[in-house]
């Protein structure tokens, strides 16, 4: 009898024990889609890298190491592993920002040059589209699509209104409307949107998001240069966090749905140098709004936006972040979390 109950807990234990994690590396420059995906012998495209993932249980959590170099979408890269229980999918760069070896050469870059790859509500060309739940990004450029056929890309795309678990983190989405535009850097619907310490320099509208939204947070991060809005966001559900943000350089910082009066609430955060706030999008486009529901804490508007950029020296390590002598440095936003 003692051994037929030490036989049962054994297996009791084999059952409920979470499965372990799985890595799979990819470097798109000496790594083949006919390799496994391990350490010594990646795959080259993070497509493969996904249909990798899907051989493993939904209940292991899977991680997707990405080296340095291009990585050049021709069609959107589907990531719709299932993940059950506390099992995530996460697509990180293999050296992250505060890692002591990082510099700015070292972060993957991922540009889309693909002709318009969906047809939902109108044409328009996706790099990652979030098909799954409990996804997260990490440390990654995203830069914008050149293809002159494309009018509207969107880099991280959620359309499934029912996922839950979309994490960004230490990313830079950087577009230049004259030649690589990005309408959206991140366009979900759904529940557990969390972004944080990212960068969204010169896209349209850095954050769209529209149905079943609810536990979504916004933290430490830097919108310079939105030419529509920082924010465009549809359906409010608590729990809501807005917080050590910096906006700047915008047309809008906020729009909502017309005759909708939603109390976000705003905290510890920079509002410099815009050219409206608070908007709402009606039946002729964009207009300021004068009548708002939102309430503020500790949200300064005055200083100057000083960040890191390009010069005769090239690439500075702290690239696009504030410069010590900023407006708002003290709020932590950017693309280091140390």
């Amino acid at each position: 009898m003692y051994k037929l109950n030490y036989l049962l807990t054994i297996i009791l234990l084999l059952a409920t024990r979470p499965l372990q994690a799985q890595t799979i590396y990819v470097n798109a420059g000496t790594g083949s889609d006919a390799a496994n995906g391990k350490v010594q012998t990646p795959v080259a495209t993070l497509q493969r890298a996904i249909e990798l993932a899907k051989t493993f249980e939904a209940g292991e959590s899977v991680m997707i190491k990405v080296s340095p170099g291009l990585y050049t979408l021709h069609d959107k890269v589907v990531i719709d592993k299932p993940n059950t229980g506390q099992a995530w999918l996460t697509i990180q760069a293999a050296t992250m920002p505060d890692d002591t070896a990082w510099k700015p050469a070292q972060m993957p870059v991922i540009q889309s040059i693909s002709n318009n790859n969906s047809t939902t509500q109108f044409q328009h060309a996706v790099g990652f589209l979030i098909a799954a739940n409990h996804v997260r990004i990490g440390g990654l450029k995203f830069i914008g699509n050149g293809n002159p056929l494309v009018q509207y890309y969107y880099p991280v795309n959620r359309k499934d209104s029912t996922l839950s678990g979309l994490d960004i983190s230490q990313c830079y989405f950087i577009g230049e409307r004259n030649s690589a535009p990005i309408q959206g850097s991140i366009w979900a619907h759904g529940a557990g949107v969390h972004v944080d310490h990212c960068v969204f320099y010169g896209t349209k509208n850095a954050l769209l998001l529209f149905m079943a939204i609810r536990d979504f947070s916004l933290k430490n991060s830097v919108i310079v240069g939105a030419y529509e809005s920082a924010v465009w966001f549809g359906a409010f559900h608590e729990p809501f966090v807005f917080e050590n943000n910096i906006v700047a350089g915008s047309e809008f910082l906020w729009l909502r749905a017309e005759k909708t009066y939603p109390k976000y609430h705003f905290k510890n955060c920079l509002f410099t140098d815009m050219k409206h706030e608070m908007g709402y999008y009606g039946q002729n486009g964009a207009v300021p709004a004068d009548k708002n529901a939102h309430s503020e804490e500790n949200v300064a508007r005055s200083g100057k936006l000083l960040l890191s950029e390009v010069a005769t020296n090239g690439l500075p390590r702290d690239h696009l972040n504030p410069l010590p002598n900023s407006a708002g440095k003290e709020l932590n936003a950017g693309i280091f979390k140390k």
